[in-house]
């Protein structure tokens, strides 16, 4: 069996193992980064995403470090506004029902803005979030608390932190798969890697885990998430199947946070079955707020508008999971079609289009016509002509008298023409996972002590998230606590 050596090895190829490998050549560790992942496929679930990260700011000098591209008349019309600490822990609580670990949430809040700035400084390039912006009279502003991406989304962000890694000398060997720790009852010192068909062991002074959750894994979804969940599609990348987590419970390690729960979107009924790189994220259907969403049975079963989207979107997949045939229609009428997502408008979509009503109940596959015509008829009366409609914020244009009310841009569906778009539920990640050392990424046993030798960052730390989180707090997380566990490992 062939070795070998190096100070930090870093498992997994996502943008939490590279924020750990580049802070751990910070502190003068030579770092072996393990891909499981060919080339091609590479870089996890961080592929798959926009690029978004959601910190907390102050006001525009906190962003120009940042967004290094703005212009003096970007400067003087977008109105980026602020996103202060406490409306992230107020975001991060009512997200997580209050569950969120309290020391974990507030690094991740407290250091959420030099992390993004960490990140800029090394030649990361982000810029204005403008999805998630509205034009007001002359100015542009940005609404839910996320204002940038990486360039180039998520593939941009994971290419760009791999260019750095390996300018500085790091080493990324792909399609190499780790199945077991090396660790000999007390501390941990490799891993032993299943690479060019042959089996070897890398050595090394500490090992960060960062190889994802287990949403690849349809055994260990339905095991953990309950049944039902082994149907559903996976957003990113298949290679997320639970490795890391399994060789870290298999030496002692302490599970910890939410293993019934995870982040899981409204997906296109027809997408594969893992995520297509292609598309990226655009499977995704994210514009229900401003239309209304009806089951098999044609009746409306969630507040659309019970909030910005940013904090309803990763709940609501789970929702449509539990409907009728496991699948629910997106219906729009001619008031909202212009406003659509851009992931509307992509070739490889499930739609129907229709001038009446009655020629859309009759084109929604497995929807009782009858019942969703009857539906629609007492959900247009119920609107209230209370506030005007603004898509950008929460108008308080709502319903009246209905079961399930619609909170925010209720607007009544009768102007054609119509429509509609079938989702199911998409998984993207899992919230349980590992509890650790939140000052050093170290993973703890189930006396709660260091292993030493060993740390996790990215989807393997537990405690963060419970039932749904903020838009753009995943890649966040990963980042600063990618960085904190390589400063862990290099300093072990």
């Amino acid at each position: 069996m062939t070795a070998l050596e190096t100070d930090v090895v870093i498992v997994g190829g996502g943008n939490a193992a590279f924020c750990a490998a580049l802070a751990a050549q910070e502190n003068g560790a030579k770092v072996i980064v393990l891909e499981r992942a060919p080339l091609e496929e590479s870089g996890g679930n961080t592929r798959f995403t926009s690029g978004s990260m959601r910190f907390a700011f102050n006001g525009l000098s906190d962003l120009i470090p940042i967004i290094q591209d703005l212009g003096e008349n970007e400067t003087e019309t977008f109105d980026f506004g602020t996103y202060n600490s406490d409306e992230y822990f107020d975001d991060m609580f009512r997200a997580t029902n209050y569950r969120t670990n309290s020391e974990l949430c507030e690094i991740l809040v407290n250091r959420s803005l030099d992390t993004v700035r960490w990140l800029a400084e090394k030649g990361i390039r982000f810029l204005p979030k403008l999805s998630q912006s509205y034009k007001d009279g002359e100015k542009i502003r940005f609404t839910g608390g996320v204002v940038v991406e990486a360039a180039g989304g998520g593939d941009g962000l994971i290419k760009k932190q791999g260019e750095l890694f390996v300018s500085n000398g790091g080493t990324i060997l792909y399609e190499a798969r780790v199945t077991t720790l090396l660790f000999d009852g007390f501390k941990v010192s490799g891993v032993r890697v299943r690479l060019n068909g042959a089996i070897c062991e890398v050595r090394a002074k500490s090992v960060v885990l960062a190889c994802g959750g287990f949403e690849a894994n349809p055994e260990w979804r339905s095991r953990y998430l309950g049944p039902g969940w082994d149907l559903v599609k996976v957003r990113g990348s298949r290679f997320n199947s639970g490795d890391g987590l399994r060789m870290a419970l298999e030496i002692g390690a302490s599970p910890y946070g939410h293993w019934s729960g995870c982040h899981s979107v409204g997906w296109d009924a027809n997408a594969p079955e893992f995520g297509d790189l292609e598309v990226g994220a655009l499977f995704q259907k994210h514009s229900y707020p401003i239309g209304i969403m009806i089951n098999a049975n044609g009746l409306r079963f969630v507040d659309e508008g019970a909030d910005l989207r940013q904090f309803t979107y990763a709940k609501y997949g789970k929702v449509v999971l539990e409907q009728p045939g496991q699948f629910a229609w997106q219906i729009f009428d001619n008031k909202a079609i212009n406003l659509l997502r851009p992931e509307y408008r992509i070739r490889k979509i499930t739609k129907v289009s229709a001038s009446s009503l009655e020629e859309l109940a009759g084109k929604l596959e497995g929807v009782d016509a009858e019942a969703f015509l009857k539906e629609v008829e007492v959900y247009n009366r119920a609107v209230a002509d209370n506030a005007p409609f603004n898509p950008g914020i929460r108008d308080g244009r709502t319903t009246t008298g209905l079961t399930i009310p619609k909170s925010n841009w209720a607007n009544t569906i009768n102007e054609p023409p119509f429509e509609a778009y079938q989702v199911g539920c998409g998984i993207t990640f899992t919230f349980g996972g590992l509890r650790i050392n939140p000052e050093t990424g170290a993973v703890l046993d189930m006396d709660a002590v260091e292993i030493p030798g060993l740390f996790a960052a990215g989807e393997m730390v537990g405690g963060i998230f419970y039932f749904n989180y903020p838009g753009g707090t995943g890649l966040m997380s990963g980042a600063v606590f990618g960085k904190i566990a390589g400063t862990g490992a290099s300093k072990q």
